[in-house]
């Protein structure tokens, strides 16, 4: 049996109950990207049960061009956030587990964004100064300070809503290796803060025409408690990590990994795995709802990135034997009609998709966590310290 959690980066279904404490009342991703082209047409998600979830929560529009279907082939849900934030980190260690309260420490919006003696920790053991220290959307700070970067060296060091700081560069002027250095002297200095992630920001390209590149890398706070993916790892259940899942769960119970840098390549990638003899479980995300459109207020390029995973789900549930369990799901919500450039605390749709099984309601699930009691369960491990199962073991 193998069980694989696809995370679909940002798609988030309608606004969760506490949105208006996070400034996101309104936010609904799935639903407005739908207004913005006027229907969106996913015909293998709506077989699976897509629009039937809204169905689920009075307060949530349904999403059109999806409307819910009389017999889901999956089982259908919604899941409620319920640690403080709503991050990649966030998400992700709720699913595999944890509940973060207090959240992460957020660094101010507003110059100077971090802390002076942070500073100039960095720059004396780095030796290079930093420019920027404010929150700001990455493509367009790399447009604002590019030109500057390239003729002083200086490192770009911004950040967002989330718990968050991003060291970008140009890779002729800091390699790759320097980011990734000054990247793990930064993740060093923010462990006392509780930050959340350090994210390595390559780019390449001339003024006006920069461009990010798919070298990323993301550098997580340390989990202070074993992950899903450590407990399936201890109990010899082979554990695949694919897109930034390694760095997000700090490198921590993964059997193997490759590092993809875009959706179409996670998800060969994914089929790679599965070509694997035995058990496992296969963790990805797909990282281009959220990075590419998302952050870039883009409804149209997202919706056309739904669609193109709805055709790559076409030709991959049949490479599913009967025992093998998808989940599909979200980490946060990223509204690209909504104001600002920051996700948005929603409601993350949840299908289990079992073949030859027919589908029902999974309800609301208070809790991003009963996905890993889910897993624990399934695959006969003792229970997790949080959660409701929605799996029994095959």
């Amino acid at each position: 049996m193998k069980v694989i959690l696809i995370v679909l980066d940002s798609v988030g279904i309608g606004a969760a109950p506490d949105a208006a404490d996070y400034g996101d009342a309104g936010g609904a991703t799935l639903q407005h990207i739908a207004e913005s082209v006027s229907g969106l047409e996913l015909p293998t998600l709506q077989k699976l049960g897509l629009g039937n979830i809204p169905t689920l929560l009075p307060s949530i529009p349904p999403i059109p061009g999806c409307p819910a279907v009389d017999k889901p082939l999956a089982s259908f849900g919604a899941m409620e956030e319920a640690s403080e934030g709503k991050d990649t980190i966030t998400g992700h260690w709720e699913m595999c587990g944890l509940e973060i309260i207090p959240g992460f420490h957020n660094f101010p919006l507003e110059f100077p964004s971090f802390p002076r003696e942070f500073v100039a920790t960095f720059e004396k053991a780095t030796g290079r100064p930093i420019i920027g220290n404010k929150a700001a959307s990455g493509i367009a700070i790399i447009e604002e300070l590019g030109e500057e970067h390239m003729r002083t060296g200086a490192w770009i060091a911004y950040t967002s809503a989330d718990s968050v700081l991003q060291l970008a560069a140009h890779t002729a002027i800091i390699p790759l290796d320097e980011l990734y250095r000054g990247c793990e002297i930064a993740r060093k200095l923010c462990d006392p803060l509780k930050v959340g992630r350090v994210i390595a920001r390559p780019f390449i390209g001339k003024s006006g025409a920069f461009e990010r590149t798919e070298d990323r890398r993301d550098y997580a706070f340390t989990p202070e408690e074993p992950l899903i993916t450590e407990r399936l790892f201890d109990a010899g259940v082979p554990v695949y990590a694919v897109g930034k899942i390694e760095d997000i769960v700090a490198h921590r119970g993964i059997t193997e990994s490759i590092h993809s840098g875009s959706t179409e390549e996670s998800q060969k990638v994914v089929e790679q795995f599965m070509q694997k003899e035995g058990d496992g479980f296969i963790f990805a995300n797909f990282i281009d709802f959220d990075m590419l459109y998302g952050h870039r207020r883009d409804p149209i390029g997202y919706a056309a990135a739904l669609r193109q995973t709805d055709d790559w789900l076409a030709s991959f549930l049949p490479q599913l034997g009967k025992d093998d369990v998808l989940l599909l799901t979200a980490d946060h919500g990223n509204d690209p009609t909504f104001k600002g450039t920051d996700h948005t605390r929603e409601y993350v749709p949840l299908l289990a998709y079992r073949p030859g099984r027919s589908g029902e309601s999974l309800g609301i699930r208070r809790g991003f966590y009963d996905i890993a009691q889910s897993l624990a369960s399934s695959f006969g491990l003792a229970p997790v310290p949080r959660g409701e199962s929605f799996l029994q073991r095959a």
